[in-house]
């Protein structure tokens, strides 16, 4: 032990892993197994030992239908832990079993990565729906939560998630969806028909903090006839309320006109 703790002294095989995750990370793209064996250059059969390592762990995900790879949801905890994100979480806990269980839907919550908003947490007492989406989803730019990062994240960070989600769009939508989401950054709530599964939408609504600066959205999943499309339903009008509160816990005022 006193021979690991020692000044100077490192585990290299740490030291290799480190650097596989650090270059996946600066990519900011999911990556093939040969992408990260020509940009790292360590031999296929390591590499193979700490991908199929990290990826257990949670440290980093492998698409099945692809076989990239992309940072995991390990990660993000403790990317959060590292930053005190976690504090959002403790704070926007209690909304979310209030939400739950007045209306006895699945409750999300997700945060942003570089490769676009991730789910961090769920509450899903009816296991029963297939909501089509878990902690470490990634979700798409047409989800309810979706276009709360499209209207309220900052250009240069979201930039080139943007640009990849815009490629899976026809143009016509991609118009339409910037006019949604100025509608959306005016009223502060998303809505969402079957973004990712037949017959389950989804309603969302920002965490703000006192610079406006989006921290997270809290979603609300379920059958598409128990989720409103429009603000002028009483689970619209309960989640604006519970988002006032929330984001006046982290500073932040809503602007009155």
């Amino acid at each position: 032990m006193e021979e690991v703790i020692k000044k100077g002294t490192t585990i290299q095989s740490l030291e290799v892993g480190m650097g596989i995750l650090e270059t996946i990370a600066k990519q900011g793209r999911p990556l093939k197994f040969t992408d990260i064996q020509e940009l790292t250059q360590i031999t296929k059969s390591n590499l193979y030992k700490y991908l199929n390592t990290f990826t257990q762990l949670g440290i980093l995900y492998r698409y099945k239908d692809t076989g990239e790879y992309v940072l995991g949801s390990k990660l993000i905890e403790y990317g959060m832990a590292a930053v005190d994100q976690e504090n959002v979480i403790d704070r926007i806990t209690p909304f979310i079993h209030e939400i739950n269980e007045r209306f006895s839907n699945t409750v999300l919550f997700s945060s942003w990565t570089n490769n676009g908003p991730m789910i961090v947490r769920e509450l899903n007492k009816n296991r029963g729906i297939n909501i089509g989406a878990q902690i470490g989803t990634l979700l798409p730019i047409r989800s309810a939560s979706g276009k709360l990062f499209f209207a309220f994240m900052d250009e240069q960070m979201s930039r080139e998630w943007k640009e990849k989600e815009f490629m899976q769009i026809p143009q016509e939508k991609i118009e339409f969806l910037k006019d949604e989401c100025r509608i959306i950054r005016e009223k502060e709530i998303s809505f969402a028909r079957e973004p990712l599964v037949p017959s389950v939408s989804s309603v969302a609504i920002p965490v703000l903090n006192y610079q406006k600066k989006l921290l997270g959205s809290v979603t609300v999943v379920g059958f598409s006839e128990s989720i409103p499309q429009d603000e002028n339903n009483e689970l619209s009008q309960f989640l604006l309320s519970i988002s006032k509160e929330i984001s006046a816990s982290f500073g932040y005022k809503l602007q009155v006109k």
